[in-house]
């Protein structure tokens, strides 16, 4: 294989040994599926493809624009094929405009998005997401596109091709800063873990190394609330923190005055407190506490599946859960072409014999 799926390339590896099918990354997003590798690159791939259209539903794709209809499976070929397949492409800045064609990761979007901005320290450089965010959030919108094609398909019998741009998408999650910047003319900028709208709102130390827990006061009912639970000590009854103004103007001292107070706490009992006073608060939990958590483990958030290669790994399981069309993961993630046999036979219709060929001709490589 000489252009692997990027995500088999990407840490992290068990026992940190590289390997095209040992990226627990690659893994947590695809379990229970099935791999069939096709060298598009190869004169012989492009009858194969066509198998794959004509019997698809859906047709997704996420190279640079142009790219696709340069191996000769654009939207005007593929319909041909199928004029009823959903035809989904997923790009950095969609298929059209000035910079359609600038390559790049999620990671580079996250700051062309805005995020990189007013993510830090006020008086600090900007800093950016954990990971490619961009990533993570598009594909959301993706499968409802996705789906609501597929049920306007199934009343009109007609396809569609949806453009979906990353950028577009993340723009959604600053949505409150834009229309305050067009209402407003105010641009946002750093402010930590604060918040313009809340006093306290931030990380708190607790008891032990490196232990926190948020809390946020989002209106003066949860200041009264935090105020009984710290016994209503008499910095907090000062006529400096009654209003929210008063507690923004004087933040610094207000976040030193309560982690003096959260110090004394172990940080899940503090929340636990705190939660049952009516005062929003979180600890902050490490990987492995999640692991632990018991309302993951009572949800069966996490599914434990054996990987021939990886060996017992944690997938994400589905968050929603149907009553009537439960969903869950099936198995672990494939390796590079571990289904070739069962996919171009008994999907495709492919004999053994022309399996065997199209393999030794570099067509599947």
């Amino acid at each position: 294989m000489k252009r692997p799926d990027f995500l088999r390339t990407a840490a992290p590896f068990p026992n940190w040994e590289p390997g095209i099918n040992r990226s627990g990354f690659f893994a947590n997003y695809n379990g229970g599926k099935m791999s069939a590798s096709l060298n598009l690159k190869h004169a012989g791939a492009m009858e194969v493809a066509r198998r794959f259209i004509a019997w698809a539903d859906v047709f997704a794709e996420s190279f640079t624009a142009g790219t696709i209809e340069r191996l000769g499976l654009g939207y005007e070929e593929v319909s041909k094929v199928n004029p009823g397949i959903i035809y989904f492409s997923s790009t950095n800045q969609g298929q059209t405009g000035t910079y359609c064609m600038q390559p790049g990761f999620g990671t580079q979007l996250v700051s062309l998005a805005g995020f990189t901005q007013i993510i830090g320290w006020p008086d600090g450089e900007p800093c950016g997401t954990y990971g490619a965010y961009t990533d993570f959030i598009s594909p959301r919108y993706g499968i409802a596109l996705v789906a609501a094609a597929l049920d306007r398909r199934r009343k009109t019998g007609e396809g569609m091709r949806i453009d979906l741009s990353q950028l577009e998408s993340g723009l959604q999650f600053l949505a409150p800063l834009l229309l305050d910047f067009t209402a407003n003319g105010r641009v946002a900028g750093r402010v930590g873990n604060r918040s313009i709208a809340a006093a306290p709102h931030n990380a708190y130390p607790c008891a032990g190394q490196d232990r926190w827990c948020v809390i946020a006061a989002m209106n003066d009912q949860h200041w009264h609330a935090l105020r009984r639970a710290m016994g209503d000590p008499q910095w907090a009854a000062s006529s400096t923190f009654t209003t929210l103004i008063g507690r923004k103007r004087n933040e610094d001292r207000l976040d030193e005055l309560i982690g003096r107070w959260t110090r004394g706490f172990e940080a899940q009992a503090l929340m636990h407190m705190l939660q049952s006073a009516g005062v929003p608060a979180g600890v902050v939990q490490t990987s492995e506490e999640l692991f632990a958590d018991e309302q993951l483990k009572f949800r069966r958030h996490f599914s434990f599946e054996t990987h021939p290669e990886i060996g017992v790994h944690a997938y994400d399981n589905f968050a929603p859960r149907l009553l009537g069309t439960p969903g869950s993961v099936t198995g672990p993630a494939p390796c590079l072409g571990e289904h070739n046999d069962l996919v171009y036979s008994d999907i495709l219709g492919y004999t053994k014999k022309e399996i065997t060929r199209l393999s030794a001709e570099g067509v599947l490589d």
